[in-house]
């Protein structure tokens, strides 16, 4: 008769890993929350510009490549990824950003999307054994990934406002110097989310000056990249600074995606790039991780990389999105045309909340209220009193979608 051992085990709060407990709502469903009860106009159609989820079709050629790179199932994939991938987006990189040399086998890594590798590589970067809390800083607003990593890492999150009033730019006095002497990453996001903001050479070489002085390593989310809108004038990538400035990518690395750039975003595909020393460990955390990229996905994004009339044509359609939308609402949230990215950044004439939730009952169009993608931080939470519109549906859906808000707004 076999022994058997009957136990029971109920998880708790004590069970559980406790940065978990700091871990806030995601803005989306904070979004949920704020509409439960509310019936949206059955008189308009539903748009959504809530989310910044691409909505322009996957080209054919790249679910062409995905279909052709199935036979790739049948084997496990390496973390490192395919030579054949690491050497497409290092061609990608030394025409995009001019930046001849880069090593595939040391200096890229790619990765399942930039969400996933943002907080696998804090989690990296950050060492809580140094006898004090480290910190991250982050911009505010943000992208949430920014500060549960870095919760996750045992990290404190400082956070640096970015205000109209400094041009969305950073105010590095905001933090004291025992707090610089423990920061150990510093996370930017150029072009920003939701601001718009690219960082000029100026930023970039105040920010190297910070992280030589304190030894704090940068990462750069570039995910909007490649949505701009003047060809000819891409927006300046953290790689392309410090070689601009003659640096190495000692303490820098970059982030990309193809989830904007190639309207891929349920392919989960991108990379990180830079300092080969990080990466190096990156790449040892990655492969415990168990975070390889699909095979048949890697094959697609060898093309995707390799091609940019797509890229050319995708930018195309934002501005004239941008160029239709923005003076409509300029008239009445005072919106101007971002740096590059697919977001405006409004301000409302009542609270945040309050406008998104009446703008969903009145004309049935979704926004996300700017306090959800923030903190109040030195006194003020900069993203109250304001909406990230993300310019993601097609054409028509943008323009009916800004005569609706022009509507609401004189109304109010």
């Amino acid at each position: 008769m076999p022994f058997i051992i009957h136990a029971s085990y109920t998880i708790t709060a004590d069970n559980v890993n406790p940065y978990l407990s700091k871990l806030q709502t995601y803005p989306f469903e904070k979004l949920r929350q704020l509409l439960a009860g509310v019936t949206p106009n059955p008189a308009y159609s539903e748009v959504k510009l809530s989310i910044g989820e691409p909505q322009h079709e996957t080209p054919a050629f790249i679910k062409e490549a995905l279909i052709g790179g199935l036979g790739g199932l049948s084997s496990y994939p390496s973390t490192i990824g395919q030579p054949a991938l690491r050497r497409a987006i290092a061609d990608w990189m030394e025409q995009r950003y001019g930046l001849e040399g880069i090593n595939p086998d040391t200096q890229i890594l790619p990765v399942n999307g930039s969400r996933e590798a943002l907080f696998s590589f804090t989690q990296t970067v950050v060492d809580p054994s140094k006898g004090y809390v480290p910190i991250v800083v982050s911009p505010n607003p943000f992208y949430q990934i920014y500060e549960g990593g870095a919760f996750l890492a045992g990290a404190d999150v400082r956070f640096l406002n970015t205000l109209p009033e400094t041009n969305f730019g950073f105010d590095y006095s905001s933090l004291s110097e025992d707090e610089w002497r423990r920061v150990q990453l510093m996370i930017v996001c150029s072009p920003g989310n939701p601001t718009g903001k690219v960082f000029d050479l100026d930023d970039w070489k105040e920010l190297f000056a910070l992280s030589d002085k304190y030894g704090f390593v940068i990462a750069s989310d570039e995910c909007y990249s490649e949505i701009y809108f003047e060809e000819g004038k891409p927006p300046l990538g953290g790689l392309q600074a410090a070689k601009l400035l003659g640096r190495n990518f000692d303490r820098l690395v970059m982030l990309s995606s193809l989830s904007k750039r190639s309207n891929v975003p349920g392919m989960r595909s991108g990379f990180v790039a830079g300092d080969a020393t990080i990466l190096k460990q990156y790449l040892l955390y990655r492969t415990y991780h168990g975070c390889a990229m699909s095979p048949a996905f890697q094959t697609a994004s060898i093309a995707a990389w390799q091609d940019e009339t797509h890229v050319v044509a995708n930018r195309e359609q934002y501005c004239k999105k941008f160029a239709s939308v923005t003076p409509m609402l300029g008239e009445v949230l005072g919106v101007s045309m971002p740096d590059a990215s697919f977001y405006l950044w409004a301000k409302t004439p009542i609270a945040d909340t309050e406008f998104a939730r009446r703008l969903v009952a009145d004309y049935n169009v979704y926004v996300l209220p700017g306090s959800f993608l923030a903190r109040e931080a030195h006194g003020v939470n900069p993203g109250a009193g304001y909406v990230r519109i993300a310019l993601v549906a097609p054409l028509e859906k943008c323009l009916d979608a800004a005569e609706r808000i022009r509507q609401f707004t004189q109304q109010l």
